[in-house]
């Protein structure tokens, strides 16, 4: 959630450092906390921003311009078309601003699902969607996070685009970033209701990431469920426990994979 939220959470989440970064020096630890659904920032000093790879390419610092981009699909489990996967490059030319403080992800186990807390109505072509993500990047930096907090973001028109690398610690839940990986819808769903398209989107990203790091069901959660919020609004909300009942959508989309339904 960003902005009018009432869970505030931790870009600095506690990291229990390995054998290789305690003789490195160890880790710089978090700090001040934050308005919004997001973020406690971290108080190491910020670096400028710069490019670090990405499965897909680099990820440009400011004032270099991306290549032309080309959305990847994203295929239905159940086969019967594909959505467009968006990559980072298509919304910003912006890398992460504080890559020390942008701690490494060491394997996903669960998996985190919110709403931006802001209305979507105005979000009607592939440009505004580009705009409010950087706008929300934008101003997760300015509040000192490393980067925009969530891993993946979901258009009303279904577009899923690629925002935090997602071997990288995200920063959208207080206390609970560790192995954790946020997925945003655009929309504040106590007041709206999420699109076909979008929900189809984030069914599809959901089996996909659940499949890529073995998560089951149990561990796929909203907001609330593990935070202090009202994340991700009363209709997302009952979506999700729609979604993920026995009978379900997402549960008939991995019942081929038994432990996934654990």
């Amino acid at each position: 959630m960003n902005g009018t939220g009432n869970q505030r959470a931790g870009e600095g989440d506690r990291h229990v450092p390995g054998r290789r970064e305690v003789l490195l020096g160890g880790l710089a630890l978090g700090a001040f906390l934050l308005t919004g659904c997001n973020q406690r920032r971290a108080t190491t000093t910020a670096g400028s921003p710069t490019s670090v790879s990405v499965s897909n390419g680099p990820i440009y610092g400011p004032g270099v311009a991306p290549p032309p981009f080309q959305p990847r699909p994203l295929p239905h489990p159940s086969g019967g078309g594909s959505v467009a996967m968006m990559p980072r490059n298509a919304w910003t030319r912006q890398g992460i601003a504080r890559p020390r403080e942008c701690y490494d992800m060491n394997g996903v186990r669960r998996i985190t699902v919110h709403h931006s807390a802001m209305d979507n109505s105005s979000l009607r072509s592939q440009a505004d969607a580009a705009a409010h993500l950087e706008s929300i990047r934008s101003t997760h930096v300015r509040n000192g996070w490393a980067d925009i907090g969530y891993h993946y973001a979901i258009d009303p028109q279904g577009r899923v685009w690629e925002c935090r690398p997602s071997w990288k610690q995200g920063a959208h839940v207080k206390d609970q970033n560790e192995n954790n990986l946020g997925i945003m819808l655009m929309g504040n769903f106590e007041h709206q209701r999420p699109t076909p398209q979008s929900l189809d989107s984030l069914q599809r990203l959901l089996v996909t990431q659940m499949r890529t790091h073995r998560v089951p069901i149990s561990r796929v959660y909203t907001h609330r469920e593990i935070g202090r919020s009202a994340c991700p609004g009363r209709s997302l909300q009952g979506n999700m426990v729609a979604m993920r009942s026995r009978g379900g959508m997402l549960a008939q989309a991995v019942a081929d994979a038994p432990w996934l339904l654990a």
